[in-house]
């Protein structure tokens, strides 16, 4: 009986110590990655939750904080796209929220309830879409977000549930505090590896991304 005792004491020990060095291995691994912001909280641009597109293994990370019924992120979307090709595998964007209008929170529900079924980024970008009609800021229409999801092959009654999921309601939170706590005031607003875009347009934003690459590569 006692060497069952100290079987289980020995087990509990080894089971403790592989969870703290996964845990060490893990911070090290974040700080790592986002060594650029070591005079910054790296959680304010990037958090666990945020979704990514582009390389793994780029070194310059292009943080947008969006509204999915914001005019000027649905017109600068395509041109962001191409940015994107243009630096391939050394930029990789991260999506944040700033949901500044009146049906913003419904959209980003609906875009995470997506995103739950594998189509983040077709959620979105049917919504940009569709924005004149859903998000239009005189005759707003959000019941059409239910409308326009259902044309990409969504689980609809499972994206309505979903919605009200509470790790997406802390998603929506988490995202405001980090972006007052960056004065972000408008969208799109930009970051590239922690230094805010100053001048909004296509070319401002190849310049820091320029920059930035200039450093790291």
């Amino acid at each position: 009986m006692k060497n069952k005792n100290v079987i289980y004491i020995i087990t509990a020990v080894l089971i403790l110590g592989l969870f703290f060095v996964g845990a060490k291995i893990y911070q090290d691994s974040r700080a790592k990655e986002f060594s650029f912001l070591a005079k910054e909280k790296s959680e304010l641009f990037v958090r666990d939750h945020s979704p990514r597109f582009g390389s793994e293994k780029a070194r310059v990370y292009l943080v947008e904080f969006l509204d999915p019924e914001c005019e000027s992120c649905r017109a600068f979307y395509p041109e962001l796209k191409n940015l994107l090709e243009e630096f391939g595998d050394k930029v990789q964007l991260i999506i944040r929220y700033a949901p500044f209008h009146g049906n913003s929170k419904i959209a980003i529900r609906a875009i995470e309830a997506a995103r739950i079924q594998g189509k983040y980024w077709e959620a979105l970008e049917i919504l940009f879409y569709y924005q004149p009609h859903w998000g239009d800021h005189h005759h707003p229409r959000p019941e059409l977000i239910f409308e326009y999801l259902s044309k990409i092959g969504l689980d609809m009654e499972k994206l309505r549930a979903d919605m009200s999921l509470d790790k997406i309601t802390k998603i929506i939170e988490q995202d405001s505090k980090d972006l007052e706590a960056l004065n972000v005031r408008r969208t799109p607003t930009f970051f590239a590896n922690g230094k805010r875009l100053e001048n909004f347009g296509i070319q401002y934003l190849r310049d820091l991304l320029n920059e930035q690459v200039k450093l790291v590569y």
